[in-house]
């Protein structure tokens, strides 16, 4: 029989790995909900969030006036 090269096998070996880890990471992230669904895990800005960047808070009626 002809004998594996060294390489191969360890080639092998690290694919099987990352495709573990892989599915631990996707296992993880349903078992969190990953919350809101779109699978970036953003978040929403609170009013007081973007006061404190400098954005203007306040009523939409200002925006209507088009």
């Amino acid at each position: 029989m002809a004998r594996k090269s060294g390489s191969s096998v360890q080639k092998r070996q690290r694919e099987l790995k990352r495709a573990e880890k892989a599915a631990l990471k996707k296992e993880r992230r349903l078992e969190e909900g990953d919350e809101g669904g779109n699978g970036g895990g953003s978040q929403v800005a609170s009013q007081d969030d973007l006061a404190g960047y400098g954005f203007p808070v306040g009523d939409d009626e200002d925006d209507a006036r088009d």
